[in-house]
């Protein structure tokens, strides 16, 4: 690269081998102190830079990318990107970028942990024991739900909704799934739903479809008391998918058998009917958290990064110029 190195920010320390490569071929401003999640602070710390790596806890708002005129990429290290206005910067020309496919199994993986602490109240057992409840084994001591020859329902059927449903086999569970169109050959195979009829037949319903205007609140309490009684809700998608005001409610009046979170409404505050209760199962926001999957994100969000400021498409752009 010959003449001024492109300028990247890049919000908060990254894992494996991204800011490494990232300064082979830029100068890099790296925020190593307290993450930025107010527009005012990111506009300080982006300032007049063609870049930024930003995480999903950075509001990269209208406001910010009109304060930031030089910017021609953000690469969030995420497969989400709600915390990005798109209309904003395709209409400022500027690329958006994700990490989709790198996070795919860690989440799927989390996402059956959650599935198998709600329904035999693993966390519940834990504490039990670690407060000196446990005098010996008792026939009737901690009763889970098994989930053999039960449906699992999926809403949300893309890359991680598929990989939740491929591991259901294992577990001996049928596999429903809604999403905004039915393909002609679901992979795996899996039968199509309206959301309604998967929240009336399902023991276990698993959100993971992406955040948007039409989303938002996709379980709200009508759709919440459509559940059977002593059925699970997992969430490891986006917090805002739920009404967890709500759930709280439906879950005070023993309607369902718990509830599995790994994000939340107004993240990282957590709704305190929840934090109560001992059906519910609360993770923070660890869905891609192996060492492996979080260096391949980053590493994916500056590939992105570089393609751009090299005058290239990137890999995997979300708002594509």
């Amino acid at each position: 690269m010959t003449g001024k190195l492109p300028v990247v920010a890049v919000t908060a320390e990254l894992p494996g081998r991204a800011v490494e490569w990232l300064e082979d071929r830029c100068l890099v401003r790296l925020n190593s102190g307290v993450q930025i999640t107010s527009e005012s602070g990111l506009v300080d710390f982006i300032g007049p830079a063609d870049a930024a790596l930003t995480l999903i806890a950075n509001p990269v708002t209208d406001r910010v990318l009109a304060a930031c005129p030089n910017l021609r990429v953000v690469g969030n290290c995420a497969v989400g990107f709600d915390n990005i206005d798109l209309e904003a910067a395709r209409r400022r020309g500027v690329w958006v970028t994700n990490t989709p496919d790198v996070l795919t199994e860690a989440t799927a993986d989390l996402t059956w942990g959650l599935i198998l602490a709600v329904t035999r109240r693993l966390g519940e057992s834990e504490r039990y024991l670690r407060d000196g409840c446990f005098h010996g084994w008792a026939l009737d001591m901690l009763l889970g739900s098994a989930i053999q020859g039960r449906q699992l329902g999926v809403v949300g059927f893309g890359r991680i909704g598929r990989a939740v449903a491929r591991r259901a086999g294992g577990f001996g569970m049928s596999v429903a799934y809604s999403d905004v169109e039915e393909p002609e050959c679901p992979d795996p195979p899996a039968v199509f739903m309206a959301l309604e009829d998967l929240l009336s037949t399902s023991h276990v319903v698993t959100l993971h479809t992406p955040l948007n205007e039409g989303t938002r609140h996709l379980l709200d309490e009508a759709r919440l008391r459509l559940m059977p009684p002593g059925a699970f809700l997992v969430n490891t998608a986006r917090g805002p998918l739920v009404d967890e005001a709500a759930l709280v409610r439906v879950l005070e009046e023993g309607r369902l058998g718990g509830a599995g979170l790994d994000v939340y409404e107004h993240e990282p505050a957590v709704q305190p009917g929840l934090l109560e209760r001992e059906d519910v199962v609360l993770l923070p926001h660890i869905g891609s958290a192996t060492v492996e999957t979080r260096a391949a994100m980053a590493e994916l969000a500056a590939r992105n990064v570089l393609a751009v400021v090299s005058g290239e498409e990137p890999p995997t752009p979300v708002v594509r110029l």
